[in-house]
């Protein structure tokens, strides 16, 4: 059966296309679930395209040909994620970037940025993101870079750029002291994008949804807390097989990130799963069809383990299935639809507020009035430092870390 767009895709559409006819290029700053990947496909119609390519996420790839095909566009479409961006060699009417927030490194392009530069420097393009400059607006300005109908195109390079959008400030870091770019003229760069910016939320398509969060702290084997006691205090472990050193600060907040949630990446290269008090929680206490993000590697395996053949990392074997979904939490935040679920239950997240976020919304639809989701945290560790810091779409950084470790 085709699906059809809904009449806020449809208006979104329109409008967009009259930006991108007038500017060369549109970005749909469209929070999650509201349907942006449609509404671009859409775009690419209104606009008479004939080659599109789409630039993704590898998770996001095979939803995205399902929309093509269920929406029954008739242009010519290539789908692959960045890292094979240096496979094209095709000439496209329309380049469509995904999560294009992550070319917005600064004050150096990333080598990502540089290739789209050098092969879609004259395409239109449509930027899709939710969150395009969670951490600072400086990220706006490598976005647009790749394009010669850049609102910055009259700035060779971000440094020059920086002189006028930017108010100079320094940071400090163990190399000494830097420059901080961060810290953008928020009112000034809306000035000079907005034209090109097409904002959509969540409460505009009529979403009622309520997200009702959970937290939950268990109490991890004493081995754990054991050897978290000893790294802090000596900063190495040495057992009988493998040892596990923390001769840095970096390397001391990671090894006690990994520890809370049960598995340990050992100084020689080799991995082991200390405790599986977390999956074995999750197993025992919920119910209903369950999408469980981790973000270690090896705690995929913790969770085979416990759950055997009842979870899949596949979506479609999730939505066709009575299987519960389990992703990596950065690579499952951005692109998928994880709506088949009952509850998100997090077994681990990493240190970036702005992934953390994302994922949240991973069970958001319309049609959802009540989105649950859960945090398994381990008592007593950095857990619960590391999630209030992430809640706030912040990093949890070293410099966090040092005061969590020196305030009482």
């Amino acid at each position: 059966m085709l699906k059809v767009l809904r009449d806020y895709q449809v208006k979104n559409s329109n409008e967009c296309t009259d930006i991108i006819n007038k500017y060369g290029l549109v970005y749909l700053q469209h929070t999650v679930r509201t349907g942006k990947t449609a509404t671009a496909l859409q775009i690419a119609k209104n606009i008479n395209t004939n080659k599109v390519l789409f630039i993704t996420k590898k998770k996001a790839i095979d939803s995205i040909l399902s929309d093509f095909k269920d929406f029954n566009f008739n242009y010519e479409l290539d789908v692959i994620n960045y890292e094979s961006l240096h496979k094209v060699s095709l000439k496209y009417d329309l380049v469509i970037l995904d999560e294009a927030h992550s070319i917005g490194a600064f004050p150096k392009p990333s080598q990502r940025t540089k290739l789209l530069k050098e092969k879609f420097f004259n395409t239109k393009i449509v930027y899709l993101s939710g969150t395009p400059a969670s951490e600072s607006y400086s990220q706006f300005y490598h976005q647009f870079y790749i394009s010669k109908n850049s609102p910055f195109k009259n700035y060779i390079n971000f440094y020059k750029w920086a002189k006028e959008f930017t108010t100079p400030a320094l940071i400090y870091t163990s190399y000494g002291q830097t420059n901080d770019y961060s810290k953008a003229i928020v009112q000034k760069i809306d000035k000079e994008i907005n034209k090109v910016i097409h904002k959509f939320t969540q409460e505009e398509a009529g979403f009622e949804n309520v997200i009702k969060k959970h937290i939950i702290e268990i109490e991890m084997k004493p081995v754990t807390y054991k050897l978290i006691n000893k790294l802090k205090k000596d900063n190495i472990v040495i057992g009988k097989e493998e040892t596990i050193i923390a001769d840095s600060g970096v390397k001391l907040m990671s090894k006690q990130h990994q520890l809370a949630s049960g598995t340990i990446i050992f100084d020689s290269g080799n991995v082991g799963i200390i405790d599986n008090s977390k999956a074995i929680y999750i197993k025992e206490n919920f119910n209903g069809k369950l999408a469980i993000l981790y973000y270690f590697k090896e705690e995929l395996n913790m969770l085979k383990e416990i759950f055997g053949d009842s979870i899949t990392n596949n979506i479609e074997e999730f939505n066709t299935t009575d299987k519960h979904f389990v992703g990596q939490q950065y690579s499952s935040a951005m692109g998928i639809n994880l709506s088949k679920a009952d509850k998100l239950i997090y077994l681990n997240f990493g240190f970036s507020g702005t992934n953390f976020i994302q994922s949240l919304d991973r069970l958001t639809i319309k049609e959802r009035k009540e989105t649950n989701i859960y945090f398994i945290l381990a008592k007593n560790t950095l857990d619960s430092k590391i999630l209030k810091v992430i809640e706030q779409k912040k990093n949890f950084t070293l410099k966090m870390y040092d005061r969590t470790t020196t305030t009482k």
